[in-house]
Order: structure tokens, then sequence, then C-alpha cells
């Protein structure tokens, strides 16, 4: 009998091992990200002042580009924009591949800034709500910190008190309530966001997917404590290492693996709309003017809207 409960003590060890280390599948870095992801060429669903464009475009106008480990995603910043056309030119990307059970890592050295803008790296299913949506990098206006925030059908919510380091901005995962503001958890650490973020040179951020739980994390690249499989982007990651999520979003009252279908990985930079360009939100980052005017009138004002990447790294 002993030894029996030896071995099933052994086997259990090695399942919650194994289900923190995860082996790297997918690696993109400079020109790669354009070879496994397509431009989404389509009217913002958040209503932004934005006219998404097609590869062609983009690399015609230098929207994106790439120079060794660099891969650049940009919005214009030399055309001024009459209020009857189309908004100003940026990008939507969308992996080709989708994942379920994973860990993304992005090494993220610059993100966007400037008034108006609303840059996001997220991830979404097919059928929006029902598949779900997690946001793990998303703001407005050069107002810190970053928030992670969930999207979902009705029945999914979160509770009160969980094992992370951010704090909770709504526990109501549905988008069909509360103007689709989701379970939101702000982070602890202003330099996870807009300029805070990009005087610090960046930093990692990292999203592990299970049916149990979702997580994200944030190292700045000025942090003492940055896991070396994440700082170096090794093969394989254990996210045991990882210590307190800054968003912990478990099943609890969630019934994830139900909530949440395959997902592709979205990278866009949207400007005003639902969010950055609602008139209180706008007013209460102190931009100038209304957020419509202000992106149509002045350009050289988007010469830092940009992401820079380093890596992205997808583990399962």
């Amino acid at each position: 009998m002993k030894l029996i409960f030896a071995m099933v003590l052994a086997a259990l060890t090695a399942i919650n091992v194994l289900g923190a280390t995860y082996t790297q599948t997918d690696s993109h870095q400079g020109s790669g990200f354009l070879k496994s992801f397509s431009f989404q060429a389509i009217s913002d669903p958040t209503n932004g002042r934005v006219n998404y464009v097609d590869a062609v475009t983009a690399a015609k106008q230098n929207l994106t580009f790439s120079s060794g480990n660099h891969f650049v995603l940009r919005a214009d910043h030399t055309r001024v924009h009459s209020a009857s056309g189309p908004g100003r030119d940026s990008v939507r990307l969308l992996s080709n591949k989708q994942y379920t059970t994973s860990v993304t890592v992005f090494n993220v050295r610059h993100m966007p800034r400037g008034c108006g803008t609303w840059p996001a790296i997220w991830t979404v299913g097919a059928d929006w709500p029902n598949q779900g949506e997690i946001d793990i990098v998303e703001g407005v206006n050069d107002m810190g910190p970053n928030t992670a925030t969930l999207h979902t059908n009705a029945g999914c919510t979160m509770p009160s008190s969980r094992r992370q380091s951010g704090t909770a901005t709504g526990n109501n995962c549905d988008s069909a309530v509360m103007n689709n503001a989701g379970c939101g958890v702000k982070f602890s650490d202003s330099r996870s966001y807009g300029p805070a973020f990009n005087s610090n040179g960046g930093g990692w951020f990292a999203m592990e997917r299970t049916s149990s739980f979702i997580k994200v994390w944030f190292w700045s690249r000025t942090a003492t404590n940055v896991p070396s499989d994440v700082k170096n982007g090794i093969t394989s990651v254990n996210t045991d290492n990882w210590g307190t999520p800054v968003a912990h979003f478990p099943s609890s009252s969630c019934p994830i693996g139900n909530k949440f279908g395959p997902h592709n990985i979205v990278i866009n930079l949207t400007f005003c709309g639902d969010w950055a360009g609602s008139s209180s939100v706008y007013a209460a980052s102190g931009c100038p003017s209304t957020c419509v005017d202000y992106v149509n009138n002045n350009p050289s004002a988007f010469i830092n809207a940009y992401f820079d990447f380093q890596w992205l790294k997808i583990y399962e």
C-alpha cells in the first residue's frame, strides 16, 4: 500500500511539474513577423479614427518594417486628415496560427505613445464574444499603468480575492454589461505602459492560458527579477518559477475551457474610438482639443506611435 501511495504521489508531482513546463513551438523575430501574421484591412470594431491598411500599403508607407531583431509596427505620422475622410493609416495584424493551452511571451522595446492612441496586444476567438478575448497589453492616451482584461459571453465572473499583484477593476467578464468593460486587472508597475515603459527600455509581457486559469505577468527591462527563461527566450519555460502573476483569472466561477476557444494573436494600434475617444476619458488624460480633431490635424504628434518588438515566442 505504501508503495502504491508513493507511486501515485510521484505521478501527481510529475503532472504538476509538467503542467507548468512548456516547449517552444513558434518564434517570431524581425521579418519573421510578416511571415506569421496577416494584415486585417477592416473597419475598426471599436469605432476608432483609424484606417487599417493592407500589406502593400503598409510596406509602401513604411508602417511595418524589420531590421535585424527589430520588428516595427506604426501609424502614419506625415498626413493631415480631413474630417470627412478616412482615419489615420495604421496596422492591425492577426496571427496565422491559433492557440489554446499555451504560454506567450512578448519582448517589446517600445509601444505607441501619444494623445488619442489606443495600442493593444491581445488574443481572440473567431466567434466573439462566445470564444472569448484576452487583452494582455492595452491602454489609452499615455495613461498607465497597463490593464489586462478578459471579455466573454454571460456566465464568467472572477472572485473578489485572488493571488495577484494587480488590482481588479471589475469582476464580471460579460461583454454585454458595463459597456463591455470586462473583468480587468490594473498593473501595479508604472513601467508597464506608455512613456514610462519606453523610457525604461520596454520589457516582457507573458500570458499563460490553461483550462483552469489565465495568468499575465510583466517584467520591466530594468527589473532585477526577470526569470532567465523569459529574459533569454530559451526553448522551454517553467511558469512555476515566475512568481505571483500581475493578473490571475481562475476558473472557480468561470468555465474557462468553455468560454475561450482557439485564439489568434492580434497586434494593433487604433485612435480615439469607444475608449480613447470617450469625452470623459480623453479629458481626464489632459490631452488637448477633441480626440478626433487632434488625431486628424497633428501628424507629427505620432512620430512615437509605434511598436518595436525584439521577439515573440509561443510555448505549448
